[in-house]
Order: C-alpha cells, then structure tokens, then sequence
C-alpha cells in the first residue's frame, strides 16, 4: 500500500489529534487501518518498550534502567461483539510482523497463563464487552497498570449495539471510562460502523459523551469491484431456492455465503445444498451458539478456501475476514438495510466483481421492498436506536459500578441524569448502602455475576446431549419455553435433536440425536395489559399511544409439521410456567361506533389481528428492528380501553426504543401497512401480507379485507 484512503487518513488524524472518532463507512472500505495505525503508534514502543521488569543487564545502571524504562508506553483496548470478530483482528495485527508490538486476545476462551500475559504485558487487548464486564472491570486493581495507561478504546461493528444489548453495552462503556478516570486515564474512544443515518448521534449515546465531542467520517473514498444485485422471487420456499443457489455458485467454483435467517434453517439448508453437490466436505453451516473450536475450524477453512460454501445465520455477517467472497445469497430481506449492506458487504472483498442475490420472502416487508426496489437501493439505512437510561438495563450496572468502587453525586456525568432515582430505589432493596464516601455494594457475591448483557433472562441455558454428555450448545433462557420445550426439535451442525427435560433452575436441557421427519412449532398465548401512558395523539378516525405495559406469555403446546412440506401432523399440549414482560408499547385504538355499520364483531377481530401482523412485518423500515425484536396483541375490545386496539411492543425487559419509534413515525408506517395490505394480490390474506411465520396462534381468526377498513379509517 502506497498510500491510505481519504476516510483512513481523516479518521487516523482526528483520534490522534484527540477526538472521539466515528469512522461510518461501507462493508470493506478499510475501517480497520483507519483506526488501527494511531493504535499502533501510541501501543508499539518497539524494542526499548519490550524490555520487561525480569530484564538483566551487564551492571547494575542497566538493570536500574531497564526497572524504570515503561513497559507499555500507552495500551488500548479492542471491543468486539464476537470472539471470531477479535481474533480476526490479532491475525491482521500479526501480519505488520512486528515481533515486539504486544497484542493479545482475552475472551472465554484464553487460558489462565494467557490472561495474565495479556493484564501484565501486552499494550493492545482484544476481547469482547463480556469479558471486560465480567472479568476486567470487577478485577481493576489486578488491571491499574494497563488502565492508567490506556489511550484508545476501539468499538468495532458499533452499529450492532442497539436496542437492550446496546444498553448493556453502554452502561459497560461507561464504567470502564469511570474507573479508567480512576486511574489517571481518559481513553479516547473510536468506533468502526457501518453506514448509518445518525453515527455521531449514535456513537455519543453508546460512549456516554456530547456529541460535539465525535468527530464523524462518513464518506467512503474506497476502490471496489462491481457488484451485480439480484431480486430473485423464488416459486416455492425462498430456503429451497437459497440451497439450490448455493450449490449451483459452489459447484461452478465461486466461494458463496448464503445469509439464513435462523439457526434451524441454516443447518438445513447446508444440509440440502451439500446432498445437491453431492461432493461431501465443501459446504458447510456456521451460526451462534457452536463452540469455541468448532467455530474457529469453519473461520480457518473459509481463509484458507478449502471451504467453498457456507450456510449461516448473522453470526457471520461482522467483519470478519475471510478473504472476500465471490457471491453472497440473502434469503430474506433481513430486517433493515444496514443489516442487508452489511451482508451484501461480504460480497467483492478481493477487488473483483461479484453478485449478491437477494431471495424474497412471503412476508410484508420482503413485498413491500420488491414492489419498490428504490427504498432498497436509493434510501439512507436506518438510524440506531439505543435506550441507555433503561431502568432495567442501568440499574445493575450501577450495582456493578458500586462495587468497583462506591459511587458519588459526581459519577451523574458517566451514567446520567437518571442515577440519583435509580440509586434511591436500589438502597430501597438493600442492594446498595450509602456511607460518607459515596454509595457501597452490600451483599457478598459478586454483583456482575447477575447480568447477562445478552440475555434477557439471566445466564445462557446450556443444551447436553443426553446419550455422551457432550455440550453442543448454548440458547437464551428468554427463547428456551419455545426452542427446547419437551418434544420440541432441535438442530445442531446438520443434526436433529428432540429436547427431552428442560431445567431452567439447573440451566440445561437435555436432547438426544434423532431422525424424527418432522419439525415443531410453539403454541403460545399471550395477554397485555397497560401501565401507564405517556403520550398519545389523533390518527385519522382513531388515536395512537405510546406507554409501558405488561406483556404475560406462556407456551401451552406445540405442532409437529413434516420437515419437506411443512404439513401439520398434530398438536401437543404442554402447560409451561407463564412468563411476565415490563417494556414499552405503541397501539393505536378505534371506537367500535366508527364501524360497528361495516364490520361485524368477528371481522373487527380478525381485521385488527390482521392489521396487527402486517405492522409488525413493516416496522423495520422505520426502525433498526426485525420481527423478532417487537411483538404484538390485538383485540376488538380490550379491557383497559374499552376499544378495538391492536398493540406493537418491544420484546425486551424496560423497552428499547422499536415502539417510541413506531410512534413517532405512526402516519408513514401504517400508510405503508396499508398499502401492502391493498396492493397483494391475494384474496383472503397470504404470508406476503397477513400471515406471520411467528403467529402463537398458528393465523387463525385473519381477515384481510377487514383489515383495509381498519387501516383506511386510521389513515383517513
């Protein structure tokens, strides 16, 4: 390389200048230098740094030297969201081939000897929030050396910190400024994202700083190949067609990622695509939830090429590098552009040409986007919605930070106008006690042992294989009642499972290999109930509300369907334990006077659980949401209005941000419901507008055409 892009010299001149830097440019446009050289100046000290405490010198003025010399003239710390994410970084960090420049990776992984090399020695630490929440900030003290010199902090892919994770995340970012201040530090903070329609906004969020302190650079002067996009409308299911196209590119000799949308169906479709080639070895699965080894196996055999085709959820679409590919499939819009740039990213990474093949879905908004491919192509990608202040979220960390070191009135500029409420109630619980000094951490166990920055329930749920013991997997205990119920299948790397015993308590569920020929799918039933409401307005002929509710579920059976033709054989009952949700909510109401002349009671119901389902199918491009991050109820009259009500709520602990925004934007987003619902050309509802895949009432009770009415009247 002769000479750095525009963006790299920008972002490398303003970090080193001493701003916090935003560097928000497209899949592949060398984020990583821009960041990576002032990290490299201020943390390789070169061979005089390298001179350690046990060094000997020929007398004693040389061992003194040595003794005094620093070690890490500067360190900086490197946040990734995967641990693949991290070790990527130490293999582009060994390509410099700078033999004295200290760089290691510190996650769950690393060995006892290993952390303490990398808390003793090296200047640039990779690891991930996790670790730096659980291990680094509680053990500070063990820690000082590195804090007291920390200069830079990299937050990289920080636009996959949104919503509740995000929160977590920023209430981390925020103690490690607390207790790097503690020591004499005040790091500066660069952050690697991908295009967003509000990165410094964003980034200051995350940080915990004004926004006038981040200098944004956002335009790309990057080289690249072109690119050739495909809308490809598939016959039958869109997964069939993505196995089709993965063998068809492998076995024409184009190293290919298919995206998947969900575990399930990625290892079916590697399944599918590999019994196509019919040559074993070349395509394979990757998605969250494999262990370390197996997932560091499949990220080798991508570099090195031995690997020609890959089926796998989002875990892969972070930037890891594994030398560009040749094609990249999309089965299903994935929720938002940034997701879907982010994606179609991966694609031309050598310079070459490429194609990127996006497959629609039946579903609202995959038609919506086909029917206007310029929202696609022509749009700016969504703004990141973060809710740092969440009550639910900050409140532990506090407790956290307390114990790290008691917390004082002054601590409101790291954590927020919210702290002195929050503090209140948790001396009120007896979580905290305040003393002269400030605020201290009352109990004996270690107080960041409760927080799972992501899970919403707790600690992960450890999935065993019944017949060897062997752990093949981890899930959220807020997905296992519909993932790992008894009965329920499971697929792992190609192989299905049936979940025997699910043990919250113990936190494990026991599977055992099987060849059932079918798949199950959850019953649930759920209920909303309002809290409070803190606005509201006039919507056409209705009105819209944003509030707090509680959202009851529980799972009460679950459907087998045949794994080729998803038929139903039958249904199963189950009676699990019924689950409670504090979040935020937007829903809009209509007296039944403005159409008890059009609409009878059982059309009011279905025209709302219509309109319900192809809302929540549209949020997403109003918001960084997909389907699964937001819920939904609806009823033609509800207890706590009086109303016909449809509800749209976030699916997190305290909210985080979908419903706000839903509200905020209510006229535009239900005009788009409303269009798709006019404008599909079938008759009674299809999975294009009406059907939801994630339905706890299998569609039952849909009527589309009432559905318009109710719309119209909302939009009038």
């Amino acid at each position: 390389m002769e000479s750095l892009w525009q963006h790299q010299a920008e972002a490398a001149d303003a970090l080193r200048a001493g701003h916090h830097v935003v560097l928000s440019t497209g899949t592949a446009s060398g984020k990583t230098l821009g960041y990576l050289l002032p990290v490299m100046a201020a943390t390789y000290g070169g061979a005089e740094a390298a001179v350690g405490p046990a060094g000997t010198g020929p007398d004693e003025a040389t061992l003194r030297g040595s003794l005094m010399r620093p070690r890490r003239p500067h360190t900086a710390l490197y946040l990734a969201p995967t641990k693949a994410l991290a070790h990527d970084q130490l293999r582009m960090c060994s390509e410099f081939d700078l033999e004295t420049w200290r760089v290691a990776t510190l996650d769950g992984d690393t060995e006892r000897a290993d952390r303490d090399w990398a808390r003793e020695y090296a200047s640039y630490v990779l690891t991930n929030p996790d670790m730096l929440h659980r291990s680094v900030l509680p053990q500070h003290t063990r820690w000082a050396s590195f804090l007291q010199s920390l200069r830079y902090v990299v937050i990289d892919e920080s636009h996959r910190y949104r919503g509740v994770f995000g929160a977590h995340v920023s209430a981390v970012i925020r103690r490690l400024r607390r207790l790097a201040a503690h020591y004499g530090a005040q790091p500066r903070f660069v952050l690697a994202s991908a295009t967003s329609a509000n990165p410094g906004e964003a980034a200051a969020a995350l940080v915990g700083v004004d926004e006038s302190e981040v200098v944004v650079v956002d335009r790309d002067s990057s080289a690249r190949g072109a690119v050739e996009m495909l809308l490809w409308e598939p016959e039958g299911m869109p997964d069939d067609d993505a196995a089709m196209l993965l063998a068809r590119m492998v076995d024409s000799g184009r190293q290919t990622i298919a995206f998947i949308s969900s575990r399930k169906m990625a290892e079916l479709v590697a399944v599918r695509a590999q019994d196509q080639l019919g040559v074993p070895g070349r395509i394979d699965s990757y998605r969250s939830g494999y262990l370390a080894e197996d997932r560091r196996a499949l990220e080798h055999a991508l570099q090195q090429g031995t690997l020609c085709g890959v089926a796998a959820t989002n875990a892969l679409e972070l930037g890891v590098d594994i030398a560009g590919m040749d094609a990249v499939v999309i089965s299903g819009f994935p929720g938002t552009r940034a997701a879907f740039w982010q994606q179609a990213g991966r694609a031309g990474r050598k310079g070459r040409d490429a194609q990127v093949i996006l497959i629609s879905r039946k579903q609202p908004l995959d038609a919506y986007l086909f029917d206007h491919p310029e929202l696609l192509f022509s749009t700016p990608v969504e703004a990141t919605v973060l809710h740092p202040d969440n009550p639910y979220v900050l409140g532990p960390h506090l407790a956290a930070a307390a114990q790290e070191a008691p917390l004082t009135p002054s601590d409101v500029a790291y954590f927020g106008d919210t702290m002195p409420s929050l503090i209140a109630r948790l001396v009120e619980q007896s979580v905290l006690r305040r003393r002269q000094l400030g605020w201290f951490w009352t109990r004996p166990e270690r107080a960041v042992d409760g927080i799972d920055l992501r899970s919403a329930g707790g600690s992960s749920i450890e999935i065993i294989d019944i017949e060897t013991g062997r752990l093949i997997g981890h899930i959220d205990p807020a997905a296992a009642d519909s993932t790992l119920h008894p009965g329920a299948t499971y697929l792992h790397q190609g192989e299905t499972y049936l979940s025997e015993e699910l043990d919250l308590e113990a936190g494990e569920a026991l599977v055992r290999a099987a060849r059932p020929g079918y798949y199950t799918q959850p019953r649930v039933v759920a209920g909303v109930s309002i809290v409070s409401e803190r606005r509201s307005r006039r919507l056409g002929l209705g009105r819209i509300h944003l509030g707090t509710v509680d959202v009851t579920s529980q799972v009460t059976g679950y459907l087998r369907r045949d794994e080729v033709t998803g038929d139903v054989w039958d249904e199963t009952p189950l009676q699990l334990a019924e689950r409670t949700l504090r979040t935020d909510a937007v829903w809009w109401t209509l007296a039944p006077g403005v159409l008890a002349s059009t609409l009878n009671p059982a059309q009011l119901a279905g025209g709302a659980h219509g309109a319900e389902h192809t809302s929540i199918g549209l949020l997403p491009m109003y918001a960084p949401c997909d389907r699964w991050d937001i819920g939904g109820l609806s009823t033609a009259e509800h207890a706590d209005t009086g109303l016909l009500t449809v509800f749209v709520h976030d699916g997190q602990a305290g909210g985080a941000g979908f419903a706000k925004r839903g509200f905020e934007v209510a006229e535009d987003w239900l005009a788009a419901t409303l269009e798709r619902c006019e404008s599909c050309t079938c008759e009674e509802g299809c999975p294009a507008c009406v059907v939801s895949p994630k339905c706890g009432n299998a569609n039952q009770m849909l009527d589309k055409q009432a559905a318009i009415v109710l719309l119209r009247h909302l939009c009038s």
